[in-house]
């Protein structure tokens, strides 16, 4: 067996290979080796036999000067910083006059290559920001410019087609229970695409108007079907500007109420009955009420049978949200309805007050409640609630950002499935 005699590679020739830039040369590659720390550094020089291209048009454009060499972080190879050392020239292009000339691995005055940032957004969405900055010897502040461009460049990138079904919701962010502390998202929930599609801040009727005038008209009028919670400002909303579309109201929201009401009757007869021999039958029965009948185990179970065979008003309030939940198990609309009505009478008898807003809460919405039937399952707020958990996440894992920038870029990296610039090679 012969051996084919082995072909010296040159990091000059890998360079061509992967990071190739027309118009331009790589002069010199040098390693230097600077207090016991390694650094690649690496000059690159115009092509004598080419002109400069303008950077707002893109086209050829005669030379007028040269500015000082600058300095961009690329992405570091075997672990050594590496960086490109070039002097820009300047153009006079005959439309926008004289200016600097379009670098392609550079993107405005950023010191760090177009690949270096898309190195780091992509990093970024596995570690949290500080973590990537730590283990790429960068800066923290490097990591979120280059995720803000990566977010940027994949908003002005990304078509929004196929668009049928919305999602839409307010998050709980920062301090506090005022309206600055809470964002207004809308997302896509078709089967086939699940993303975020905006972010804004506060959760006003003027935050969902710009939400969807950022989709666009052709977006809404496209649209099928549009879930929310009861909230009251979007409502509003969306019957003016997405009528056509079937409005649901999902059972998520109406279950939490639900929990809600049932657990507001526990505290006060907790309240009521403290001291007495009866309280210890509520004593660590929160968690156990608020779960389904279905899902209780052990002694948990006999617990809640032994509250049931009593009159306390919790057994009574409990009931009642385990008794509406075969309202969803109805496939006729007119039966559904008819449950509806008899559910909220009951509910308006039982003398307990959170039953009975619930009761007056659902017959106010009741022709949204049912559009859930008109949908036939074939949409549900579900995947709303599973982005809103993933935006959680984002939030635990960023330790907090200060301004609603950051967060935003956070967010739209994580959840708006952007698209990402084409680059020969990718490393995540």
């Amino acid at each position: 067996m012969t051996r084919r005699p082995a072909i010296q590679l040159h990091l000059k020739t890998v360079l061509n290979r992967i990071q190739h830039f027309a118009g331009f040369i790589y002069r010199e590659v040098r390693l230097l080796d600077q207090d016991s720390s390694l650094r690649i550094d690496i000059h690159l020089e115009a092509h004598a036999a080419m002109d400069g291209k303008c950077a707002q048009c893109l086209l050829a454009a005669s030379g007028y000067d040269r500015l000082p060499e600058r300095f961009w972080r690329f992405v570091p190879l075997w672990g050594i910083p590496t960086g490109f050392f070039y002097a820009p020239r300047r153009v006079n292009c005959a439309e926008h006059g004289i200016g600097v000339e379009h670098i392609p691995w550079s993107a405005g005055k950023r010191p760090v290559t177009i690949t270096m940032m898309v190195f780091l957004a992509r990093w970024a969405r596995r570690l949290s920001w500080r973590e990537t900055a730590r283990a790429f010897q960068t800066s923290w502040e490097a990591v979120y410019r280059s995720v803000d461009w990566f977010v940027q460049w994949g908003l002005a990138h990304r078509k929004l087609e196929g668009i049928e079904a919305i999602g839409i919701d307010e998050i709980h962010w920062g301090k506090g229970l005022r309206s600055e502390n809470f964002l207004t998202v809308i997302y896509q929930i078709d089967r086939h695409c699940r993303r975020l599609l905006w972010v804004g801040p506060r959760r006003t009727q003027a935050s969902l108007r710009r939400g969807l005038a950022a989709l666009g008209p052709e977006v809404v009028r496209g649209l099928r079907f549009v879930c929310s919670d009861m909230w009251q400002p979007y409502l509003q909303v969306i019957a003016a500007q997405a009528g056509h579309a079937l409005h649901i109201l999902d059972r998520f929201h109406i279950t939490s109420h639900l929990n809600q009401a049932v657990d507001q009757v526990r505290r006060a007869e907790c309240n009521r009955l403290r001291g007495r021999p009866q309280a210890a039958k509520l004593k660590h029965m929160r968690w156990t009420l608020l779960r389904r009948g279905s899902r209780v185990r052990g002694r948990a179970k006999q617990k809640l049978y032994g509250l049931l065979h009593t009159k306390l008003a919790t057994a009574r309030a409990w009931m009642l949200k385990e008794t509406f939940q075969d309202f969803w198990r109805y496939r006729s609309l007119t039966w559904a309805a008819t449950f509806l009505d008899v559910w909220c009478e009951r509910a308006l008898r039982s003398r307990l007050e959170p039953m009975r807003k619930i009761a007056r809460m659902l017959r106010s919405h009741e022709e949204l409640i049912l559009n859930w039937f008109k949908a036939k399952g074939e949409i549900s707020n579900g995947p709303v609630e599973g982005l809103n958990n993933k935006i959680r996440v984002v939030t635990r894992r960023s330790y907090g950002f200060r301004t609603y920038h950051a967060m935003e870029a956070a967010l739209y990296h994580n959840l708006g499935r952007l698209p990402e610039p084409e680059l020969t090679h990718r490393f995540c």
